[in-house]
């Protein structure tokens, strides 16, 4: 950087033909300016110019190195501005993590918005149930539901998951509905084979203050969200969804949700993204957009009020 600095300011005195001006333009001190070419000669083993009281001129070896790194400094110079107007500009690509859950229900609508808001940004979408590392996988942005991000990376929440077990009217008029958790057991249930372990993941319910786990037999298990939600909804078994996948359907009346007050809501789902000051504008404008459009946005979560309307019908009956 210290021989990048000293050429750079060697070109400008060169074209300048007065070190003093090259070190005003350059915004340093003429002192530091002499001090940096000096060097440079020494260095390189040659003398670069002939200097007197008031001229400055090239020697045969100086006037070599001009026409040598003078294109070179060139092609520098206007890949900085590039980089410089990158931060600027709202545009170029962006690449962007997702699951693929989340990413379907959740954030392509909004990512659509987007896109339709700024034409000249070229998104890249991956739909991947595995935790993405930003700088491994060269994305900018990521999103996951579950815990918090770690590692380094800046985390922002910003919607709670809740896990409702609900079912189809169509299953409760032919089976019934279980009145209590344990006759779940007695009962056509999904499952969800996750994707990182292949293992069914145990039901979860709020017991009291306490979260009480259940490995229920599965009639019908997938390791895709959407496939486990759209089982539900045809009325072959009863499910426990993530809010996500269930609360559109629920208040459409096209599911029940059951068991309001074991309903469990531990994670969230996050945006997680490198240091802000190093992303370009289209990446912290992308950011602040998808917060503004989901953080806490009750269209993909039961309220409080909700699930006590739920528990309450449910009890009548």
């Amino acid at each position: 950087m210290n021989e990048l600095r000293a050429i750079s300011i060697f070109v400008r005195a060169a074209a300048l033909g007065n070190l003093r001006r090259a070190a005003i333009d350059q915004g340093i001190s003429p002192q530091a300016a002499s001090h940096a070419v000096m060097q440079l000669e020494k260095t390189l083993g040659v003398r670069l110019f002939h200097r007197t009281t008031r001229k400055l001129s090239l020697t045969e070896e100086g006037q070599r190195l001009l026409l040598d790194v003078g294109p070179a400094l060139a092609m520098l110079s206007s890949a900085i501005s590039d980089v410089r107007l990158a931060k600027e500009e709202i545009a170029g690509p962006l690449r962007i993590s997702a699951p693929a859950a989340l990413g379907r229900t959740v954030l392509w609508p909004s990512i659509l918005e987007f896109a339709a808001l700024y034409p000249d940004v070229q998104l890249d979408v991956r739909f991947n149930d595995q935790f993405t590392d930003l700088v491994e996988e060269r994305a900018d942005v990521g999103f996951r539901g579950g815990s918090a991000p770690a590692g380094g990376a800046i985390a922002r929440r910003l919607l709670p998951i809740q896990l409702i077990v609900c079912a189809a009217p169509a299953y409760i008029e032919r089976y019934g509905a279980p009145r209590t958790v344990d006759e779940l057991g007695e009962h056509r249930c999904t499952g969800y084979r996750r994707a990182n372990t292949g293992k069914l993941a145990p039901w979860e319910f709020m017991v009291g203050d306490e979260i009480v786990y259940r490995e229920l037999p599965a009639a019908l298990c997938a390791n895709d969200i959407d496939a486990e939600a759209e089982a539900v909804l045809s009325g072959l078994a009863i499910g426990q969804l993530g809010s996500f996948s269930a609360v559109v359907p629920i208040r459409e009346g096209r599911l029940v949700p059951l068991f309001g007050k074991h309903l469990t809501q531990r994670e969230s789902s996050y945006v997680y993204y490198r240091h802000r000051t190093e992303q370009p504008l289209r990446v912290r404008v992308f950011i602040d957009f998808m917060i503004g459009k989901l953080a806490n946005n009750e269209r993909f979560y039961l309220t409080n009020a909700e699930i006590k309307a739920f528990s309450s019908v449910k009890k009548a009956r």
